[in-house]
């Protein structure tokens, strides 16, 4: 599935040269980087490609956008399968720290240390199917639109291709009037807790799926702190942490 969407190997006009690492050899290299959570220069040699090689790839293939075509890949797949199921999504975000780069920001559960927010869309078994990144300082109710806008158009068994869950589930974070009014406007039934008026205990009836979905991203460890500087980077880290899930 991998060979479909990484790109060709540029070819050398003036031939020569070393042999070019495989695919699949740095692919192994790049998903121990983001599950053991070390430096590049931290790669163990055994794996073939250099700490440079690997690092080089990895830059090439998200300029590719190669993770999130392999996402969404894995989406259709599934998808055509009938192992996404839409009646129900939830949508929850995790700040992590970040030592520097855009997209960052003072985050206000963390003494104000510098840091930023994975968003993530799940469906009701807990599979990813939406993505972003923000400042630590950037409040949740922000990235709703963003990420229900971000659904791609993802294959059915039957049918055309869908792209809007039935219901969303938010906690108390994204009670806000305009942001339901938005959901119904696009034939989304709000399921989003109240303000002082539904208890937090009945929250995780339905939105427990996207908190274990949570954990299973920082499972790769390299999501745990940001060291990179570009935040198209550190999504990337993160497609490949869902295309893994």
């Amino acid at each position: 599935m991998f060979q479909r969407v990484v790109p060709s190997a540029p070819v050398r006009p003036q031939g020569g040269g070393r042999r070019r690492h495989g695919d699949q050899e740095v692919l192994a290299a790049i998903v121990f980087v983001a599950t053991s959570g070390c430096t590049w220069n931290q790669l163990p040699p055994g794996f073939g490609p250099s700490c440079v090689t690997a690092f080089r790839r990895f830059t090439e293939w998200s300029q590719a956008r190669v993770w999130t075509k392999l996402h969404r890949l894995i989406l259709d797949e599934l998808g055509s399968q009938g192992e996404l199921d839409w009646s129900r999504c939830a949508i929850d975000s995790v700040s992590v720290r970040a030592v520097k780069g855009l997209l960052t920001g003072p985050n206000p559960t963390d003494r104000g240390k510098s840091g930023s927010t994975i968003h993530l869309i799940v469906d009701r078994r807990g599979l990813p199917i939406s993505l972003g990144i923000s400042a630590a300082n950037t409040h949740d109710s922000q990235a709703l639109q963003p990420l229900v806008q971000g659904i791609p158009p993802i294959r059915s068994p039957r049918g055309p291709r869908r792209r809007r869950p039935a219901k969303l589930h938010a906690d108390k974070g994204y009670d806000y009037s305009h942001l339901r009014r938005w959901l119904r406007t696009r034939g989304i039934i709000p399921r989003i807790a109240r303000r002082g008026i539904e208890n937090s205990t009945h929250l995780g009836r339905h939105r427990w799926v996207v908190e274990r979905t949570i954990a299973w991203l920082t499972g790769c460890r390299r999501l745990h702190r940001r060291y990179e500087r570009k935040p198209d980077h550190f999504l990337a880290f993160t497609a490949l942490a869902a295309a893994l899930i």
